[in-house]
């Protein structure tokens, strides 16, 4: 089974949460248990390790990485790190070219 249906929508769900926890819409724990929702449902997605990455999978767990990773304060005030991170919501969103130093790997 193809695992590029759960990316694209994935994808879309993470960058709508990201606009609205930077836009002070979304509490951060609601970002913290969509991080952790992603990762329950990946679980139970069968695929074969075998399929190569897209570039957009890159980009989608290397995003969903980091929201985990950085402290909210970091992630809202931190903008080098902002930036970095808008640049990956916007290829998400087919607005830019591939960010090259994203290296998101399957859990």
């Amino acid at each position: 089974m193809s695992i590029t249906p759960f990316i694209e929508e994935k994808s879309r769900q993470l960058c709508c949460y990201l606009h609205a926890f930077w836009s002070g819409a979304l509490d951060y724990q609601e970002l913290n248990y969509f991080f952790w929702d992603t990762l329950e449902e990946w679980s139970l997605y069968r695929c074969d390790d075998a399929e190569p990455y897209s570039h957009t999978e890159r980009v989608f767990w290397h995003l969903l990485h980091q929201i985990h990773y950085w402290r909210e304060d970091q992630l809202l005030n931190d903008d080098i790190l902002r930036d970095e991170l808008k640049q990956c919501v916007r290829f998400l969103q087919g607005g830019t070219v591939f960010p090259f130093d994203c290296i998101g790997i399957r859990p």
